[in-house]
């Protein structure tokens, strides 16, 4: 069996399984995302805007604020201690103030709000390069089988790759 890992260990490996397995994340955010900071129940991450997460104003699209609301709940529910994040039930956003342009940072909070035996609920707020709150969203995800395959909190799979601890 693997080691048990600190939660910000845990949680980068969990993103890089979904930018080595998943079909979306690695295309739309790439290298251009990365957790900062991550402790239980709580994510910290920041991307790098490029021209692929715009819109045709050449401002940061809602659909790419949208995919890390998905992700960033995602990554809260790993900081809880689980590998498999399962799947969503329900995501909202809310634009609140411009995301940012190409070559700024817009950094994002993801908490778990509370996890049970079926649901995870989890909520993130986005701040842009100005410190004003750009976006937030709600996303709730059906964590049944997530829950019963994690042997051990914070203990990824055999097989599974580990990210480095910085």
């Amino acid at each position: 069996m693997p080691p048990k890992l600190p939660p910000l260990q845990f949680v980068r490996s969990v993103l890089k399984s979904f930018m080595a397995e998943s079909g979306l994340e690695p295309r739309l955010l790439g290298g251009n995302i990365r957790v900062t900071n991550a402790v239980y129940g709580r994510v910290d991450f920041e991307l790098d805007i490029t021209e692929e997460h715009t819109n045709r104003l050449k401002i940061l699209h809602g659909g790419t604020i949208a995919s890390m609301v998905d992700l960033g709940g995602s990554l809260a529910v790993a900081s809880t201690g689980l590998y498999a994040t399962g799947v969503s039930t329900d995501l909202n956003v809310t634009y609140l103030s411009g995301g940012g342009k190409v070559g700024d940072k817009i950094t994002g909070s993801a908490i778990c709000d509370k996890i049970g035996k079926t649901l995870a609920y989890t909520s993130i707020t986005f701040r842009n390069s100005k410190g004003e709150l750009a976006a937030r969203g709600s996303h709730t995800k059906y964590v049944t089988q997530a829950v019963k395959a994690q042997e051990s909190p914070f203990v990824p799979p055999e097989g599974a790759e580990i990210a480095n601890e910085k």
